[in-house]
């Protein structure tokens, strides 16, 4: 497990995957931001869902997902929904 996988909300698999778009530090998430880590990650794999940006958003401010204030999350939704089409 690398220093990615450490993160809150983040395992191997999004480790892994963000490793492959080229982010491989915390330093290099928090400056791509999770916005455009997730559409990244979604040119690599169609299957991305909302939970991974909320995961990586939360990784980024070293909480939980669900810690996230419900502002970024509507916010992360209405981004995920608008990227979808």
């Amino acid at each position: 497990m690398g220093e990615l996988a450490k993160l809150p909300n983040l395992g191997p698999v999004i480790e892994e995957q963000l490793i492959q778009v080229g982010i491989t530090t915390y330093e290099q998430l928090k400056e791509t931001g999770s916005k455009q880590a997730w559409l990244k990650i979604k040119a690599i794999d169609s299957s991305a869902c909302i939970h991974r940006l909320l995961a990586m958003e939360g990784a980024i401010r070293g909480i939980k997902k669900t810690q996230l204030p419900e502002e970024t999350k509507a916010e992360l939704r209405e981004f995920y929904h608008a990227a979808k089409q």
